[in-house]
């Protein structure tokens, strides 16, 4: 039997210095993986330096970009077996990172796989309780019978690092349009219709985020936005904002423990982070350019995509009137 074919898409904005970690050890991998660079009008160099690391390239206008349509393109031009999704700030520590990822696909244990998250050398407290909270140190194999074992965290996956089985994911119709979480949002639709995912610990790549209050609020908003938008797809009878509060217990013992001096800031962060999520999950009706203002993804209010959502929409509302 053949091995199955591996592809890479890496989905770029102004990525130039992140480029020559995240591909050198993907390049380096004995699985010889398509290595596909989806750019989305960066300004800087990175087309250029990704044909020079020997990546293959293709571009978009920013206004094309879509979370789940990008790499619903990128995936299905790759065209192989497998398809891994990365983002360009994530790092394969070693060379073998793709083997240790697809191997629960290749033994047919799960559609879908996703790496374990560390975070970048330095990161604060702030930036690495986040990654040691969702990424524990044991892999394990879920599917939909486990909801009242991992409740909210039933559906969890992050595109940063993850790896599908294309023909499971062409089964249950791929990457959906989304503002963002088509990770989430492609793993209920593949554990609905009775896949599993493998948490790979051994997979292990950096990534993390040295965010802002306001940019906390603004990604929180986002994430209570997509959310409640794809409610009936990812209910999975625990509210999210309860394993919120589980992790905000977590964080708060952390920091007690060890840097006491951090609550003050540590209550204006997880403040930051809530009143978004709950104004984003409100915010369904409200003005796009309300929304605009709040959110994180600029980009997306003036996409191509959107507009076409919001065309067909008030298209709808012509026909039933």
């Amino acid at each position: 039997m053949p091995e199955p074919t591996v592809g890479v898409a890496v989905i770029t904005y102004n990525s130039a210095k992140h480029l020559p970690s995240c591909l050198s050890p993907l390049l380096a991998s004995r699985m010889r993986p398509r290595i596909l660079v989806v750019d989305a009008g960066s300004t800087d160099d990175t087309v250029n330096i990704a044909k020079r690391l020997g990546a293959e390239t293709m571009s978009i206008p920013t206004r094309e970009y879509n979370h789940g349509l990008t790499r619903e393109r990128a995936r299905k031009h790759l065209n192989t077996d497998i398809a891994v999704m990365m983002t360009p700030d994530a790092y394969a520590i070693y060379t073998t990172m793709l083997e240790t990822l697809v191997a629960p696909i290749v033994n047919g244990d799960a559609a879908v796989a996703y790496a374990r998250q560390l975070p970048h050398r330095g990161a604060s407290a702030f930036e690495a309780f986040p990654r040691e909270y969702n990424y524990p140190s044991e892999s394990h194999i879920r599917g939909i019978e486990d909801a009242k074992k991992y409740k909210a965290y039933t559906f969890f996956c992050s595109n940063s690092c993850a790896a599908y089985d294309q023909q499971a994911l062409d089964a249950v119709g791929g990457f959906p349009s989304v503002l963002l979480g088509e990770d989430t949002c492609a793993v209920a639709k593949l554990l609905r219709a009775g896949y599993r995912i493998a948490y790979v610990a051994e997979a292990r790549v950096r990534h993390s985020h040295r965010y802002s209050l306001k940019q906390e609020f603004q990604r929180y908003f986002d994430t209570g936005l997509a959310r409640h938008e794809y409610r009936d797809l990812i209910d999975i009878g625990s509210s999210d904002e309860r394993r919120g509060a589980d992790f905000v217990r977590a964080f708060v013992r952390r920091i007690l423990q060890e840097r006491p001096l951090l609550l003050p800031y540590a209550a204006l962060h997880t403040a930051a982070k809530w009143i978004g999520y709950r104004l984003g999950a409100a915010a369904t009706r409200a003005p796009t350019r309300i929304k605009e203002m709040l959110s994180s993804q600029k980009f997306y209010w003036s996409s191509d995509e959107f507009r076409k959502r919001q065309n067909a929409k008030h298209n709808n509302k012509a026909v039933q009137s």
